[in-house]
């Protein structure tokens, strides 16, 4: 597959400075593309704990079943990750794929293979050549970096036009933590996950079953409430190690560090939609007056996954009347004469009719914009949930019909 333009809607990667613990080196394996780096090897600082929230796909990956395999024991002293092949429907082939893959890191790492967690992305049902990586990783090994994070974010792209990254700072007990990680994404993104990869690290020091919890309350808000085009995929995989190199206090208050790490989240989640593929307009919805917040968020997501919804806003066509189908379609409560709808904070609809007087010059201006903002009032309680998506343009098409060239 050709470069592809970056997306309009980019955002520059942030500086991904040194994190005590973490160290990165990235590599060309060549196991589908030529000329760019498709391998990341990271290693982490004995001790370090691991949370991890993956696909709800019911055909998932080897390396997911693996991660989910060996999570429970809390503990991470590598990570491999590789760009262009999937390792999905492969049969026993992906599985001896993983293992071995394991195996060859946690010797290098100096750590059982329980403590390597492995994740794959690209194309669907071609078995994964496992001589390429296990040739590559010791080269790897020797250029492990703590400046490493930038290559690894862009190693691990597909048809994403530019890295991901995020950095957020925060303290626990009085001493200043920092967290920062790097995603991957931009088609096949809807929940549950809806990145296809992210990795975090913090050098707080938090016991997983701690950092299980508050990764899986964040992606909740973030990475479950995002969609590009409907379709969850098979690789899902969203890894938080926690190095302890801070040596903050145990037990201390976690506000100040969920509310960053919940901050991170949706930013790595928005960069992913903002790659939407073939995507140049961000769209945010918000829903309230449902009956329950679940409600709310439902309705929020079948806005979001409208094909007609995201093309209308493709076409800059003040088209409410789509908005008024997926509410309807939803399933979710929802009175006709009672529902109201607004567009970049022009109401357009309201008690189920047009606005007295509307006029749509504003609306219409608003649409032209690189980000669209849809508000819902349900007009029934108090629930009420946002999501994002992107819009659905020929770009969409034009890539993936040609993925697999």
């Amino acid at each position: 597959m050709a470069a592809l333009a970056r997306s309009p809607l980019a955002v520059d990667l942030p500086e991904l400075p040194p994190l005590a613990g973490v160290r990165f080196a990235s590599g060309e394996a060549g196991i589908r593309y030529r000329g760019r780096t498709d391998l990341v090897l990271a290693t982490f600082a004995p001790g370090t704990t691991v949370a991890g929230v993956f696909t709800s796909n019911r055909c998932p990956g080897a390396p997911v079943d693996w991660c989910r395999r060996i999570l429970p024991g809390g503990t991470a002293r590598a990570l491999v990750v590789n760009a262009g092949n999937a390792n999905v429907f492969t049969g026993r082939a992906g599985v001896e794929t993983v293992e071995q893959t394991a195996s060859a890191a946690a010797t290098l790492a100096g750590c059982d293979p329980s403590e390597v967690f492995i994740a794959s992305t690209g194309v669907i049902g071609e078995v994964l050549p496992v001589e390429k990586i296990t040739a590559a990783l010791p080269a790897l090994a020797g250029q492990l970096s703590e400046t490493g994070w930038a290559d690894a974010a862009r190693g691990i792209m597909t048809t994403d036009t530019f890295p991901k990254g995020a950095v957020r700072t925060a303290t626990i007990g009085g001493t200043p933590v920092r967290i920062q990680g790097i995603a991957k994404g931009s088609g096949m993104i809807a929940p549950d996950m809806a990145t296809m990869l992210c990795f975090i690290a913090t050098d707080a020091a938090l016991p997983a079953p701690e950092l299980q919890a508050l990764l899986s309350a964040g992606v909740r808000g973030s990475f479950n409430r995002t969609t590009v085009d409907s379709d969850t995929s098979t690789s899902d995989t969203v890894l938080l190690f926690a190095t302890g190199g801070a040596a903050n206090p145990a037990g201390a208050d976690l506000a100040d560090f969920r509310a960053a790490l919940d901050d991170l989240l949706l930013d790595l989640a928005l960069q992913v939609v903002r790659d939407g593929e073939g995507a140049r307009k961000l769209i945010r919805i918000d829903v309230h007056g449902a009956e329950t917040d679940a409600s709310a968020g439902r309705i929020a997501m079948a806005i979001a996954n409208s094909p007609l919804v995201k093309t209308a806003i493709a076409g800059e066509d003040a088209n409410w009347g789509r908005i008024v189908m997926a509410v309807g379609k939803s399933g979710e409560p929802a009175d006709r004469d009672r529902l109201c709808i607004a567009v970049g904070g022009t109401w357009m609809a309201r008690a189920g009719t047009v606005v007295p007087g509307y006029d749509e010059t504003p609306v219409v201006a608003h649409m032209q914009g690189g980000e669209i903002d849809i508000a819902v009032d349900l007009g029934l309680g108090t629930g009420r949930a946002t999501a994002w998506t992107c819009d659905l343009t020929h770009g969409y098409i034009d890539i993936n019909g040609s993925y697999r060239s």
